[in-house]
């Protein structure tokens, strides 16, 4: 097992160019199995969590050519396996997108119930009830959702809390169904809209995507196309946040700037200095932070709020500020498991349910710590990144899944950071 070794202390300083979105691009590559012809999809982060998902759509029968260089296209008119299993899917949570997918381009599909990190549960209720308001009969047996639909048919459908992937997943299935569905309480987040502008690319009709009602219009095929992924917000809010943290001065490329106004708002109020600008090609975020932080509060919340997926890695932040913070964490109730190996390298932290209280020490100390899920692990590199002394950080398999050339990106900022294979 690999992992990070990183001599802390050092600011970051330099350029950084972002890769695109995690997020979107695992919902994207299934969505192109509607197509029904090949499509290419550019901007594309090479990360394991891609290479995974490569291996599943081979694995169902799509030709699938995946270029270092960050683009993949998906042949879908191969298919002949409608049955994703348990060893395909148990290292994605992602992969529930197929279900979808498949219901809405062959009526059918048979997927095993998902993996991916453990931050909580992460049920699909939603999903499956969105299916059936589109007319699907699902069952579940022995860990395997089936879903069968004769025909879909366009519904209005309700979602009792926000979600994200439930969203997706109803927006994939009602592309190809008969009438208008609506969906209402819909997520808004920028990877929906992404998804919904491919589909749409591909001749799908999606009003709405970044409101909390989206419509849909069913049309009987779809045709292939070109498509370039948004940049990834969370890896964007990673390097502010690393770049902060280490006191550092960093230029951040490619990044959409109201994606990061949580963000940015909440380094701001810490007391770093965050200024955008556009040199004509593309935007990008200048980060620079030369004295100690304050404390700030957080409190998770689905898009426009601040991202779940950067909580931990601004409680590594805060661990150092001046000050006591308060951490709200109001979407995965399992998101602390970092907290534990904060500890270890002197931070003072109580958790008390979804919230956790940092007061505020001189300096973390460098540990051997364990990341326990993917964001964890950008957690504890950013407190590696900020501490005294050396820090060993295990388990980076998880940073792999959502990370592109994190380590190389790193180093080319000044850290002085080595991945050690063991």
């Amino acid at each position: 097992m690999a992992y990070y070794r990183i001599n802390g202390g050092r600011p970051l300083e330099g350029q950084v160019t972002i890769s695109g979105a995690k997020n979107a691009a695992l919902a994207i590559i299934p969505a192109a199995i509607l197509a029904g012809q090949p499509c290419i999809i550019e901007n594309l982060p090479i990360i394991e969590d891609v290479h995974v998902l490569t291996d599943i759509l081979r694995l169902m029968g799509a030709t699938v050519d995946l270029h270092e260089n960050g683009w993949m296209r998906i042949d879908p008119t191969t298919i002949d396996n409608f049955e994703v299993t348990f060893d395909m899917v148990s290292k994605l949570r992602a992969s529930y997108y197929l279900l979808g997918a498949m219901l809405g381009r062959y009526g059918h599909a048979a997927l095993a119930l998902p993996g991916g990190c453990s931050i909580g549960p992460r049920p699909i209720d939603f999903h499956i009830k969105g299916m059936r308001a589109l007319g699907a009969k699902v069952s579940i047996k022995n860990g395997v959702v089936y879903a069968d639909a004769e025909e879909l048919r366009g519904a209005d459908i309700y979602l009792d809390m926000v979600s994200v992937g439930a969203t997706i997943n109803i927006m994939l299935a009602a592309c190809r169904a008969e009438g208008v569905t609506v969906i209402t309480n819909a997520a808004k987040e920028p990877h929906v809209v992404d998804v919904a502008n491919f589909l749409n690319m591909i001749g799908a009709s999606i009003k709405g995507a970044g409101t909390d009602t989206i419509r849909i219009r069913g049309v009987k095929e779809l045709h292939g196309c070109n498509y370039a992924i948004i940049p990834d917000q969370i890896e964007a809010g990673t390097f502010m946040i690393a770049a902060a943290a280490t006191g550092g001065n960093v230029v951040i490329n490619n990044i959409i700037p109201t994606h990061l106004e949580a963000i940015s708002a909440k380094l701001m109020e810490c007391g770093v200095m965050v200024t955008e600008g556009d040199d004509g090609s593309e935007f990008y975020m200048q980060v620079q932070a030369s004295e100690r932080l304050r404390a700030v509060n957080i409190k998770t919340l689905p898009y426009p709020g601040f991202p779940t997926d950067l909580q931990q890695p601004m409680m590594a932040l805060l661990c150092s500020a001046k000050g006591n913070s308060y951490v709200m964490e109001n979407i995965f109730e399992d998101r602390f498991n970092h907290v534990p190996e904060l500890v270890r390298m002197g931070a003072s932290i109580t958790v008390t349910g979804r919230t956790a209280l940092i007061e505020g020490v001189e300096s973390l100390s460098g540990a051997a710590v364990h990341a326990t899920d993917l964001r964890a692990g950008a957690a504890l590199i950013v407190a590696a990144l900020a501490a005294d002394g050396v820090s060993t950080v295990h388990n980076i398999h998880f940073i792999d899944r959502g990370y592109e050339h994190f380590e190389q990106k790193l180093r080319s900022l000044g850290a002085d950071i080595e991945r050690v294979e063991e």
